[in-house]
């Protein structure tokens, strides 16, 4: 496969299911969040960057202090800037030297990542806000309220899908797998307009 190509979309969206869809076609996905925390255990110089910023205090017997560090990334627009500049070149690189060529990430354009590396294809999951809230609210076991809250801290819906090339509506009505396979139909349709070698899945 040519090219690298971006999964993204607001949480309860339902990314992971369509990334799983994937799967099935021989399509494995980079999970950014799930490679984030594997760096923040494993990167020696990603631990003393954070550190730094953050204070020692962060870790502890070395493992990450989820809440130390939420309240930092709280605290001011300034503190997330500074984390994200640590964390995401780690991830970047993580990407590239996996050599797979699909990426998930919830914060693909908010965040700045897509400016990181060049992607030929961005996908949007997309789904209605009342079954996003319902899906967070069952998964994670928190309130209206607090899944409304962390919603409001990322990108609109709409924003998202005005940047990406596809939107795949994972509303639990349409069918998934036509979706999926309207959108690699697509992209073998661009590779072979432009002479590039067919997508295999």
């Amino acid at each position: 496969m040519i090219g690298h190509f971006a999964i993204t979309g607001g949480i309860g969206s339902g990314k992971s299911y369509v990334c799983h869809t994937l799967e099935a076609y021989g399509i494995k996905v980079y999970d950014c969040d799930a490679a984030a925390k594997r760096l923040w255990a494993t990167d020696r110089a990603l631990q003393n960057g954070l550190k730094a910023i953050v204070g020692d205090e962060v870790y502890k017997d070395g493992n990450l202090q989820k809440g130390v560090l939420a309240t930092f990334l709280l605290q001011s627009v300034s503190n997330k800037l500074a984390v994200d500049n640590l964390v995401h070149p780690a991830v970047a690189l993580d990407f590239l030297q996996s050599g797979l060529r699909w990426l998930e990430s919830a914060v693909f354009f908010d965040s700045g990542f897509y400016k990181r590396l060049v992607f030929d294809f961005t996908v949007c999951v997309s789904a209605p806000l009342d079954v996003r809230v319902e899906r967070v609210m069952r998964r994670d076991g928190i309130s209206r309220e607090r899944a409304m809250e962390w919603m409001a801290r990322q990108w609109p819906q709409e924003e998202v899908e005005r940047h990406s090339d596809f939107v795949i509506v994972n509303d639990g009505h349409r069918d998934l797998n036509e979706q999926v396979m309207e959108m690699l139909n697509r992209l073998n349709q661009l590779n072979l307009s432009s002479n590039r070698q067919h997508i295999n899945y």
